[in-house]
């Protein structure tokens, strides 16, 4: 089949089909998200509008936000399917290797497509290439060599024969799942070759379930058996197993306390009497006083990041870690008795190693009891007071207002403490997206987006500050365009407050967080309208000053977004210093003058650096 390098790599991408976790067919690519340029509009671009009607393409206004929409896409079906972004050459190619990180530190599949540089050189220095003196190969796509699982130059169109193969294998792989990167210089894009007409068959690409190693299944057996106060942790490779109702079961057979990390959270119901909470740094005191006093830690699904294990001080120095990962990488982390395999399978397969062992009535009665007194901690913090409202209160509001399919997410700065710490999850699967692992100021809108396209179910609710909403707001008229409904909470507290907290609170002075700590050659200077500007681009505005109407306001950019089909925004004034709080140590280097300097040599002795899977 005679076809552009272009025209093979959209057939190709409408070739591949994807498993749901319900065993629905759907495509794996599903959106293409592109800016064309000279270095796409032709050759890709070309390709795209000739094939328009089998895989759409959505107008970004930012390469930076467009890829995080795709990235948002992929978490929001649980990386059953990929997200596709391209742009030109130079800065837009550029643009998206903030996202590629994002997707990168997350484990989530992504699909980069920018333009290069021209193979033949003739026309050498191309209008926005950046020239190396001493490397004539290199182009800026090799920036995203750091940030990609994958990475290929498509110098000629045979090679996507080869290479297309390997991408989703990557793409696909529960272990290796991240972003990929194929950079098309434009004239190659152009040009013709006969390719087998095979490559574009039909391919269904099913969940791989590795199953683990009979030998470290009897070690772990035979470990759990001897605890008596184990502690399970659930991850996201819990999610994208989608082994949340295996687990659980697990857990229920054994009475085994459940704990949750950020990628984790919601896979447990609130009420359910194993739910500890979540752990860590942003999550409650009720986890994090079970992990202190556990015995045995088997984290499923988690590369347990500093955030979860509060720097690797929330458990006690001889606790027994057992880790289940289909990523061998994060497996072994910590000395840990490593299990590679399948979440889902995994834990069927560890059931049946495992007599009729429970751990001690007493340590699993506590789960509930240490949750409860988390929760009346929780219901003070949200409890109805006068003047301007707290984080705790906005995000009470939206969890009581939202329904069991409705999904919530957040990124950056305090917001995330408030969601992992505070959210009470009352449906039965995953419903939130807390990218805390590259914690990418502007997801927040960006990614709501993309998890709008997915999500049709139910209701994407973002919920972010002033500086996120700054930081990357452009893709709130991408999403209005388009048609995409969700509803955005902009808290506004003057600043980067979370920022300012951890500054001052070990010992800095306050500079250049607050908006009254930044310079400035203004008497008074200007404040930013945020309902003018998202009303200006294109969304549904509501505001609120006080509890109540952040109660009313919800509700009615609930209905505004549904009604017309468009993101509503909601803008509230929120305390800029009151915090939902779960009490762990976060290491940050803090210099030897700074009154913090006090507590960080209290901490770092209690930090575990190796574990040692046969510690006692």
């Amino acid at each position: 089949m005679k076809l552009t390098a272009a025209q093979a790599l959209v057939a190709w991408l409408i070739a591949q089909r994807s498993e749901t976790i319900d065993g629905r067919e759907v495509p794996l690519f599903p959106a293409v998200f592109g800016i064309f340029g000279h270095g796409n509009v032709l050759g890709l671009g070309t390709a795209l509008q000739e094939r328009r009607d089998e895989i759409p393409v959505w107008r970004g206004h930012t390469e930076q936000g467009m890829a995080l929409a795709a990235v948002g896409y992929a978490k929001a079906t649980h990386r059953r399917q990929v997200g596709v972004a391209t742009s030109s050459i130079g800065p837009g190619a550029l643009n998206m290797v903030t996202a590629a990180g994002v997707a990168h530190a997350n484990r989530l599949p992504l699909l980069l497509l920018p333009g290069d540089t021209f193979t033949t050189r003739a026309p050498d220095p191309v209008l926005q290439q950046v020239e190396h003196f001493g490397d004539a190969t290199a182009t800026v796509n090799d920036a995203f060599r750091a940030v990609s699982r994958y990475f290929d130059r498509i110098t000629r169109p045979e090679q996507l024969i080869s290479t297309l193969p390997q991408a989703v294998r990557v793409l696909t792989d529960p272990a290796e799942a991240g972003p990929v990167t194929l950079a098309l210089p434009q004239d190659v894009q152009a040009e013709t070759y006969d390719f087998p007409d095979a490559l574009f068959e039909p391919v269904v690409h099913r969940v791989l379930r590795p199953r683990p190693d009979k030998r470290s299944l009897e070690d772990a057996a035979a470990a759990l058996r001897t605890s008596i106060r184990p502690l399970l942790v659930l991850g996201g490779g819990v999610r994208y197993s989608g082994a949340g109702r295996t687990v659980l079961e697990f857990a229920e057979r054994h009475g085994i306390p459940v704990v949750e990390t950020t990628a984790g959270r919601t896979l447990v119901p609130h009420e359910h009497p194993l739910n500890a909470g979540p752990l860590g740094v942003t999550g409650s005191t009720s986890a994090n006083t079970m992990a202190a006093e556990a015995d045995l830690v088997l984290a499923v699904g988690t590369r347990l990041q500093d955030f979860t294990t509060a720097s690797w001080t929330v458990f006690p120095a001889d606790v027994r870690l057992i880790t289940i990962n289909t990523a061998r990488f994060d497996a072994v982390k910590h000395g840990a008795l490593a299990i590679v395999g399948d979440a889902d399978a995994t834990i069927h397969d560890l059931t049946d190693h495992l007599p009729p062992w429970r751990a001690d009535p007493e340590w699993t009665a506590r789960a509930s009891a240490q949750r409860s007194t988390w929760d009346a901690h929780i219901d003070k913090l949200r409890a109805h007071t006068p003047g301007t409202p707290t984080y705790a209160q906005v995000v009470g509001v939206v969890n009581d207002l939202s329904g069991p399919n409705d999904y919530v997410m957040t990124a950056s700065g305090g917001m995330p403490g408030e969601l992992i710490g505070g959210w009470r999850a009352t449906g039965g699967a995953p419903t939130m997206d807390v990218e805390y692992g590259f914690s990418c100021m502007g997801y927040e809108l960006a990614g709501a987006w993309g998890a709008a396209m997915a999500h049709t179910d139910g209701l994407v609710t973002t919920m972010l500050g002033d500086g996120s909403y700054l930081m990357l707001n452009s893709e709130l008229f991408s999403a209005a365009f388009a048609g995409h409904p969700f509803v955005a909470v902009v808290c506004d507290n003057d600043g980067y407050a979370v920022i300012a907290r951890l500054q001052e609170g070990q010992g800095g002075a306050p500079l250049n967080n607050f908006y009254a700590d930044c310079r400035t050659t203004h008497p008074e200077p200007p404040r930013v309208d945020f309902a003018a500007s998202a009303r200006a681009l294109g969304c549904a505005v509501v505001t609120a000053t006080d509890l109540d109407e952040v109660r009313e306001a919800y509700a009615r950019a609930r209905d505004l977004a549904i009604r017309e089909s468009r993101p509503a925004v909601l803008v509230v004034r929120t305390q800029p210093s009151s915090w939902t709080e779960a009490g762990a140590w976060w290491e940050v280097g803090v210099p030897a003058h700074l009154s913090g300097r006090t507590g960080y040599d209290e901490a770092k002795p209690r930090q575990v650096r190796y574990l040692g899977r046969d510690r006692r």
